[in-house]
């Protein structure tokens, strides 16, 4: 009952873009931070980019930074990720997670620490995006 769904994946040519949705079924979002992670074959799970519970604060990981935009519309109890200028090493499965609100410390902690599962309390299935030519 309580989980998150992300959506939006795809294959893309490089250069392309995609907006991956990330929504709450069974709980609301607007007490939770959010995390967006991935994972690729064959690599560590990384913490891709990470918002406040009132989107107030974001976080992204060096290697997308200027390409991929998080955003959140508690209303639509929803979280997105704007990928664009998309790479071929973008490729990996994508999660979206909830931090725990009782134990946030913020949202860089969010994205490093979280991709091990600390501090989160729910978790994706996730969604395949695919950068190839």
């Amino acid at each position: 009952q309580l989980q998150l769904v992300e959506s939006g994946g795809g294959l893309v040519q490089p250069g392309g873009s995609l907006r991956l949705s990330c929504a709450a079924s069974g709980f609301t979002l607007d007490r939770y931070p959010i995390g967006w992670f991935r994972q690729a074959p064959g690599k560590e799970r990384e913490g891709v980019s990470c918002i406040t519970s009132a989107g107030d604060s974001t976080y992204y990981v060096d290697s997308v930074k200027g390409r991929f935009t998080i955003s959140r519309d508690n209303s639509k109890n929803t979280v997105y990720l704007q990928l664009n200028s998309l790479k071929p090493e973008d490729t990996a499965l994508y999660y979206c997670a909830a931090g725990s609100p009782w134990t946030f410390t913020g949202v860089q902690a969010l994205c490093t620490k979280g991709a091990y599962y600390y501090g989160m309390d729910y978790w994706g299935k996730g969604t395949q995006v695919t950068v190839s030519s």
